[in-house]
């Protein structure tokens, strides 16, 4: 254990906001209550559900209607009713609310939160059982950290326990195992070189944690964007260095958060065309930072590889690979060369790929049977050469009909969590 999380702990406020999540709500509370650690509250804040997702909630955990006054710093829609119980480990609130989005939820938590550090997170998520300990490391070390962003981990057929890996192993589905592969490389490359510089652009809406004064000085989560996470990092980079705050955001590599990852393409289609609606909406609405010395290596380093890596990566792989096929069909293309190149490719990427899988397995203590190594193996040149170009296609496709469905998130399928 860390030295500085034996005595000293930093008070947390978790905020859980759900829409329709009767199915997985009440273990994502249970898991919450094993957490280990000393000093924190639940604030799970029910988006005006069309299910039983309160009920769930104030059954199993016999809670108790009360009166009481929220001070509303950020702006969101008025409460219908406020439960808690005291008869858990920590305080538990259910704050059930008029319907506005994912953001205006999270702006209640806020508003809500009674101590000065609080912490985003899915209703169909699950903190590992130390979660909390190594993600508060940051903070303890350094002055100025208003936000510090944890590693999120598909939860696909993994057994947990009071917060532990009790039974580890790749899932079955070979969409959510290709996935697997892919959240690894993206967590243990891109994210520990922003966090040497302090250019993170991103913390995963599944897994963050923010300084409450600084979001609510910054104006809390943006109401008109799909990429809420994002777009409140970006806005925090922004508002400090505007206002000359010093301030650092940080990247806490094992600090673990377990999530569903979708099984079904259509439901993974849905969900990446929302990150890069996201995506373009966050950009756009801080393009004042492209390239601006007065935003420094954000502007210059961390914009411009957003701008050009993720959010035009799509256009550019998928003209790529048309301008490929009609090179060859107009006799131009040297198809033993390129065929040779791409493989050297996937290869390339295949190996970069297998070391943040492996490297994940044994920073954690996890151990992986020789047979799921070897699917390990096999589909990660797959993930590479089949579902990134599927994917490079879908988030094209994201565009068509922005105006129309710009702020809808669509529904992904959710099953219970092996706790």
């Amino acid at each position: 254990m860390n030295k500085f999380t034996d005595n000293y702990y930093v008070p947390i406020t978790i905020v859980v906001p759900a829409y329709n999540e009767e199915v997985t709500v009440v273990q994502t509370v249970k898991s919450l209550l094993t957490l280990d650690y000393r000093l924190y509250e639940i604030i799970v804040v029910d988006d005006g559900s069309k299910d039983s997702t309160s009920q769930q909630l104030i059954d199993a955990y016999n809670m108790h209607p009360v009166r009481r006054p929220i001070h509303r710093s950020i702006a969101c829609q008025m409460e219908e009713f406020i439960y808690e119980s005291n008869q858990q480990k920590v305080p538990l609130t259910l704050i059930r609310k008029k319907n506005g989005g994912k953001a205006d939820a999270l702006n209640m938590g806020i508003n809500a939160a009674q101590y000065p550090y609080f912490i985003c997170m899915d209703a169909d998520s699950v903190l590992q059982y130390d979660s909390l300990q190594k993600l508060v490391v940051p903070v303890l070390e350094e002055e100025n950290v208003v936000a510090v962003g944890g590693t999120v981990r598909p939860s696909n057929d993994v057994d947990l326990f009071e917060g532990k890996v009790v039974k580890y192993r790749l899932p079955k589905n070979i969409l959510a195992c290709m996935q697997l592969l892919e959240y690894d490389r993206s967590f243990l490359a891109s994210r520990i070189l922003f966090d040497s510089f302090n250019g993170s652009l991103i913390i995963s809406g599944a897994f963050g944690m923010f300084k409450k004064e600084t979001v609510i000085a910054a104006g809390g989560y943006d109401h008109g964007t799909m990429g809420e996470d994002m777009e409140l990092v970006v806005k925090l980079h922004s508002y400090c260095l505007t206002n000359k705050i010093p301030y650092s955001i940080k990247y806490a590599t094992d600090a673990v958060c377990w999530t569903q990852v979708p099984e079904k393409l259509g439901d993974l289609k849905k969900q990446r065309k929302r990150w890069h609606l996201g995506l373009f909406q966050t950009m756009w609405k801080h393009k004042k930072m492209m390239a601006n010395p007065k935003y420094g290596a954000v502007g210059f380093v961390s914009y411009m590889y957003f701008l050009l890596y993720e959010l035009l990566s799509p256009f550019i792989e998928v003209f790529g690979v048309f301008t490929m096929i009609t090179a060859y069909f107009i006799d131009l293309l040297n198809l033993p060369f390129m065929l040779l190149f791409m493989l050297i490719y996937a290869s390339y990427n295949s190996i970069l790929t297998l070391t943040a899988f492996f490297s994940r397995i044994q920073t954690i203590d996890l151990t992986v049977k020789p047979r799921d190594c070897f699917k390990a193996i096999m589909l990660c040149f797959f993930e590479v050469t089949t579902l990134r170009f599927i994917m490079a296609f879908v988030r094209l496709m994201a565009f068509k009909g922005y105006k129309k469905k710009k702020l809808d998130w669509g529904r992904i399928e959710r099953k219970k969590m092996n706790i």
